[in-house]
């Protein structure tokens, strides 16, 4: 029989349609139905000039919303030969990293909230208020914080920021490791996550599954490690695992953390001194970029008329991350509440997936064009 859930259902935080092909409890296909939240968002970016665009740039996503403005900006950046301050680069590392934290907590306790696992989904849910206070003490903002310029940033940072956000770090680095071993030891916890929603290697490449989600099934791949910032001047390492199940994905989250908090200490050790901002001249041409967002690699693709936006296009990583999902993890699920779980386990975002196809006169597709410029 065909279990359909959603597009409104308690167990999504965003509206779609799961549709489970299931013989008894076991779930043996799943499709996914899009078309709930169309908002044609980068549609309504063309003819606008940067500032305009990159306000919407960071309403294409809630919970990853920093990347999008600091992709935005590093894309306009490319096309016009500059890059931004040093100060400024290791200012967009420590926001971008608290974004980290804060949307792998996030994701995590919406995974435990779908194993309904009270406790672990209350902890790790405290534990991010610290770095939502942290944020929202760096740029006046807790989810949008505006903070991205084209040429670099809007404000500076000094000891006056910094130690506060140290101290909240260290209270979370504190706190982490028994909310971890509560999650990879328990062992109920252990049955609704170990061999559940697996996808391995192959599957992962082939589905072209990013971020954790590709890293939880053996994909040793972070975009930072090719990223210009973090490659000349800080050191981490990639976290991944090889059982390409819920508890793999859960997991290598939880491990990504620490390197987030190495990564912020670095830069705020480090920051030299010198501007924020770089006037820039935005000259017409096309480029794209890739950045590590929390979820996995976000791409922007813009071409440019002057200061206005002509097209963009934006691939988001939960378009191949929610597919994977559907074609390899809700195979062969056991049971319909694992199969929410599963869906869970793949941090998706509906709203940043679904953008409108835009089409000429005669019904053939401008975005498709466009991508095929790339």
């Amino acid at each position: 029989m065909i279990f359909p859930i959603g597009p409104i259902h308690p167990g999504l935080k965003e509206p779609l349609r799961l549709k489970l092909q299931t013989e008894g409890e076991r779930v043996v296909k799943a499709d996914i139905e899009y078309g709930y939240v169309h908002r044609g968002i980068e549609r309504i970016m063309e003819g606008k000039n940067w500032q305009k665009a990159i306000f919407l740039a960071e309403r294409v996503c809630g919970i990853c919303s920093y990347e999008h403005t600091q992709t935005f900006a590093e894309t306009i950046e490319k096309i016009s030969g500059i890059y931004a301050p040093l100060r400024a680069q290791f200012l967009r590392v420590i926001t971008n990293e608290l974004d980290r934290i804060q949307s792998h907590l996030l994701a995590n306790s919406t995974f435990f909230k779908a194993l309904d696992h009270e406790t672990l989904f209350m902890q790790v849910l405290d534990l991010r208020e610290y770095i939502m206070d942290s944020i929202e003490l760096l740029t006046g903002n807790r989810v949008n914080m505006g903070w991205n310029v084209i040429g670099g940033v809007k404000m500076d940072a000094d000891e006056r920021f910094f130690n506060p956000i140290l101290e909240n770090l260290k209270i979370v680095e504190e706190g982490l490791p028994m909310t971890r071993e509560l999650f990879a030891e328990g062992p109920v916890v252990g049955l609704r996550s170990k061999n559940v929603g697996l996808m391995t290697k192959k599957e992962a490449i082939k589905g072209g599954a990013v971020g954790p989600i590709g890293r939880g099934s053996g994909l040793k791949y972070d975009l930072r490690e090719d990223h210009y910032t973090y490659k000349d001047h800080f050191d981490f390492k990639t976290i991944w695992r090889k059982e390409g199940d819920n508890y793999a994905r859960t997991l290598n989250r939880f491990d990504e953390i620490p390197e987030s908090i190495s990564l912020i200490r670095q830069a705020i050790e480090n920051i030299p001194n010198g501007d924020i901002r770089t006037p820039v001249d935005i000259k017409t041409g096309y480029a794209y970029w890739k950045n590590e967002a929390p979820r996995g690699e976000v791409t922007y693709m813009i071409e440019t008329n002057g200061n206005l936006i002509k097209h963009i296009s934006i691939r988001t990583p939960s378009i191949p991350n929610i597919d994977s999902c559907a074609k390899y993890m809700l195979n062969n699920v056991a049971t319909i509440a694992d199969a929410v779980a599963t869906y869970a386990s793949s941090d998706p975002c509906i709203a940043c997936a679904e953008r409108v196809l835009i089409t000429d006169e005669n019904g053939k597709s401008i975005k498709k064009d466009f991508y095929e410029v790339v």
